[in-house]
């Protein structure tokens, strides 16, 4: 894996996991409970997958620099 795709799989990993907690704190009050759980699912899969994405671009960045 070369360098520029490494770190674009850690940019992309750092901005889903920021985007995804911050609409988590934005979403607001007044709809029904079923809105909160399919947003509170997609929330916890987006964040586990941009923390897979970081994992990867990392391993690829480290990995890289060793060649």
């Amino acid at each position: 894996m070369s360098r520029k795709i490494a770190g674009f799989l850690i940019v992309l990993g750092v901005f889903m996991i920021f985007e995804w907690i911050n609409l988590g704190f934005n979403l607001a009050d007044g709809h029904e409970t079923g809105f909160y759980v399919v947003h509170g699912i997609l929330i916890v899969v987006n964040v586990v997958l941009g923390v897979v994405l970081g994992v990867i671009g990392w391993r690829g960045l480290r990995r890289a620099r060793g060649e």
